[in-house]
């Protein structure tokens, strides 16, 4: 539990910047004209690829001093070009959030109008109109109108949300820790199990962890109406455990036989979230 308070006290700090740790997103790159080092301040030398730049904030340096530069990657609103398939801490440190705005933007607009809602979450909304919200939100960012005026039928909203987390190129639950969340759910013991999990939850990036903290206290909300919705832990985990967790090989097998673990992990992450985070 320390180790949750820690987490909670460095991320609401400073509410004014977020200082999440992200890597520079080099590529090779031609320069025309005399370019220097951003990092050594040597000049970099040839006609072609005489070094790479950061795709997310610019940065230029010579190929052998990428690797000594610190993950202090800011990256540049002008560089990012959309919202949706955009990786999450690229995004949130682009707009300087403490989560991605398309997070909270569609959860307060549930919370205010659709909590009641039968089938939220598991009911589709029409793909073209998700797809509206989508675009609304790569063009315009937080400015997007996603009210009751323009898409009065709440399941197209929260489609919008699920649409974003599959989108993701990292998922919110990392590649890197899915294996480690995977077994953590074999656990039997159920005090054991949910100790092996909040050790994995504190590996994740902490702009992934914060997006995961703010859903399961929101579908925490969620159960609280299931007289209404219908919508109860278990239920919940059947929709997000693929949206937010998916296997790092493409495997259709793996996918499958993990299908009722996922479903596990973020019913068990939405029971106890009081707990976890």
């Amino acid at each position: 539990q320390i180790t949750s308070l820690v987490r909670r006290a460095a991320l609401t700090q400073n509410d004014n910047h977020f200082n999440y740790e992200k890597a520079h997103n080099f590529k090779v790159h031609t320069f025309r004209g005399p370019h220097w080092c951003e990092y050594c301040a040597n000049f970099m030398w040839g006609l072609i690829a005489q070094g790479v730049r950061c795709s997310d904030c610019g940065l230029n340096v010579h190929k052998q001093c990428s690797k000594y530069v610190p993950n202090d990657c800011q990256p540049d609103l002008k560089r990012i070009k959309r919202v949706y398939c955009c990786d999450l801490t690229t995004l949130v440190k682009a707009h300087n959030t403490q989560r991605p705005m398309v997070v909270d933007s569609c959860i307060r607009e549930i919370e205010a109008r659709g909590l009641k809602s039968e089938g939220l979450y598991r009911v589709s909304g029409f793909t073209e109109h998700i797809e509206d919200v989508k675009m609304a939100f790569d063009r315009d960012g937080d400015k997007a109108d996603i009210s009751a005026n323009i898409y009065p039928d709440i399941n197209i909203i929260a489609g919008a949300l699920k649409l974003y987390f599959r989108d993701l190129p990292i998922p919110v639950i990392t590649y890197d820790t899915y294996s480690k969340f995977i077994e953590a759910a074999k656990i039997s013991n159920p005090d054991e199990r949910l100790e092996a999990i909040h050790e994995v939850l504190m590996l994740l990036p902490a702009a992934h962890y914060e997006t995961l903290r703010y859903l399961m206290i929101h579908l925490k909300k969620v159960t609280l109406h299931e007289k209404e919705n219908f919508m109860n832990a278990e239920n919940l985990g059947i929709v997000f455990g693929p949206t937010l967790m998916r296997p790092p090989e493409d495997s259709t097998l793996a996918t499958l036989n993990d299908m009722r673990y996922q479903k596990l992990i973020v019913q068990i992450l939405i029971e106890n979230e009081d707990v976890l985070f």
